[in-house]
C-alpha cells in the first residue's frame, strides 16, 4: 500500500462520515480562527504603538529634571529647577551623536483672538524643535534664531486651535494673545492627531523659548531639553553622552544619584511592545485551548472509528497489509481532519481579522508567519492526537479482528 493510495482510503473515510468530520474539526477550526485573529490584533497593536510614538519623533531623546532629595524627602521631579540654559549650551556644543537639540518650556492657559477664546498649551523651543518632532508647517513658516535672540513676538499654531480661534479663515498675520501677552501667527503646523496617551498634539502653541521664558512663565530654568540622535542605532549612545555631559555640567558625584533623567523613544517603544506581545501571547494561550480541545476530538473519533472498522482492520490485514500500512492508514485520516479544518480555519480567521479592521476599528496586520505556524500546529495536532488510536489499530490481531461484532 503505497502513500497515494492511503491517501485515498483516509480521504473515502472522511467523505463518507462528513457530519462526524465537520464537527470532529470544529475545535481545529475555531482554534486556528482564533490564533490567526488574535495573532493579527496583536501585530497589529505593536505597530501602531510604534507609529505612534514614532509620529512623536522617531530619534527623540528628552532629558528632565530627576527627583531630588532633600532632609531625606525626595521631591517631586516636576517641582525640581535643574535644568537651565547652560545645560543646553553645553549639550549644543559637546554631544556629537545629536542631529537637533531644543530646550522646552510650556505653560497652558487660555488663547484669545477677537471673539473667540480657546484653552491650549504653549510650547517655548528652538527652531530646531519640529526637526526633532518630524513636525512640518502647513501654512505660513517657522520662527527663526533672530526671534530667538530678540523675544519675539510669534507663534506657530496647531490645527485645533486653528479651527477654535479662526473658524473658516486664514490666521497667517492675525494676532492672539496668551495670558494677555500679544503673539503674531506666522504659520500653522500639520496635523498630527493623538499621540499613544491620546492626548491632541493639535492643541498647541509654539513660540520662540526665550519670549515664553520671560514674557509668560518669568522663569530662568527649562522643564525639559529634547534632542534627535543622528539614527536609531546611535539612539542608545546618544542617551549616554548625554548623561555624561550632564553629570559633568551638574557636578555629580559618582555614587549620588543623578539630579536629572534622560530617556529615549526607543526605550518607550520597547516598553510598550514588550507589552503588547505579552498580551498577545497571552490571547493565543487562552485561543490555543481550543485546538487541545479539537485535538481531544480528533483522537476521540478516531479511537470511535477504529472500533468501527475492526473487520476492515482484519480484512486488509489478512491479505497482506503491515501494522505500519494500517497505522499510516489512521494516522494520514487524523491529518487531513486537521488540515482540513486548520484550512478552514485560516479562512475564517482571516474573515474574523477583516470584521475586527472594519467594524471595530482595531489596527490589524496579518503576517505569513501566522498562517504558517497554525498550519504546522494543524499538522502537529493531527500527528499527536492520532497516533494513539492509529497505532492501536495496527496492534490488533487480523483474527480477532475478523471475528469482531
Amino acid at each position: 500500500m503505497n502513500f497515494l493510495n492511503l491517501l485515498k482510503i483516509a480521504w473515502k473515510a472522511i467523505l463518507l462520515n462528513k457530519t462526524r468530520a465537520m464537527l470532529t474539526m470544529l475545535g481545529i477550526i475555531i482554534g486556528v480562527a482564533s490564533v490567526i485573529a488574535m495573532l493579527a490584533i496583536g501585530e497589529g497593536s505593536k505597530e501602531s504603538i510604534k507609529k505612534n510614538i514614532s509620529s512623536m519623533g522617531a530619534n527623540l531623546i528628552t532629558v528632565r529634571p530627576g527627583a531630588g532629595m532633600m532632609g531625606g524627602v525626595r521631591s517631586d521631579p516636576s517641582a525640581m529647577q535643574t535644568l537651565t540654559l547652560a545645560d543646553y549650551n553645553a549639550l549644543k556644543k559637546q554631544v556629537k551623536l545629536i542631529k537637533n537639540i531644543s530646550p522646552l518650556v510650556n505653560g497652558s492657559g487660555q488663547s484669545i483672538a477677537g471673539s473667540n477664546n480657546w484653552p491650549t498649551s504653549i510650547y517655548g523651543v528652538s527652531p530646531e524643535y519640529l526637526k526633532i518632532r518630524d513636525w512640518g508647517v502647513e501654512e505660513g513658516s517657522m520662527f527663526t534664531e533672530d526671534d530667538i535672540e530678540t523675544y519675539g513676538k510669534v507663534a506657530i499654531i496647531g490645527k485645533t486651535v486653528q479651527e477654535n480661534l479662526f473658524p473658516n479663515e486664514n490666521p497667517i498675520g492675525k494676532m492672539i494673545r496668551f495670558k494677555n501677552i500679544p503673539f503674531k501667527v506666522i504659520g500653522v503646523l500639520k496635523e498630527k492627531g493623538e499621540n499613544t496617551f491620546g492626548q491632541d498634539q493639535d492643541d498647541i502653541i509654539i513660540a520662540p523659548y526665550t519670549a515664553v521664558q520671560k514674557r509668560i512663565l518669568a522663569q530662568t530654568y527649562l522643564q525639559s531639553i529634547v534632542a534627535s540622535s543622528l539614527n536609531e542605532e546611535n539612539s542608545e549612545a546618544a542617551v549616554n553622552e548625554i548623561k555624561a555631559v550632564m553629570e559633568n555640567q551638574h557636578k555629580i558625584k559618582p555614587e549620588a544619584d543623578n539630579d536629572f533623567n534622560v530617556s529615549s523613544q526607543q526605550e518607550l517603544i520597547s516598553t510598550f511592545s514588550s507589552t503588547s506581545e505579552m498580551l498577545t501571547v497571552l490571547l493565543v494561550a487562552i485561543a490555543s485551548i481550543s485546538l487541545v480541545v479539537g485535538g481531544i476530538g480528533i483522537m476521540n473519533i478516531m479511537y470511535v472509528s477504529v472500533k468501527e472498522r475492526t473487520k476492515e482492520i482484519g480484512l486488509r490485514m489478512a491479505i497482506g497489509a503491515k501494522g505500519n500500512d494500517i497505522l499510516m492508514q489512521f494516522l494520514i485520516e487524523s491529518v487531513l481532519i486537521s488540515i482540513t479544518g486548520g484550512i478552514l480555519g485560516v479562512m475564517i480567521g482571516l474573515v474574523a481579522t477583516f470584521c475586527v479592521k472594519q467594524f471595530a476599528g482595531w489596527p490589524v496586520s496579518i503576517t505569513m508567519s501566522s498562517i504558517i505556524i497554525s498550519f504546522a500546529v494543524c499538522t502537529i495536532t493531527g500527528v499527536f492526537f492520532g497516533w494513539y488510536p492509529a497505532r492501536k489499530a495496527a496492534q490488533a490481531d487480523p483474527i480477532n479482528a475478523l471475528r469482531y461484532e
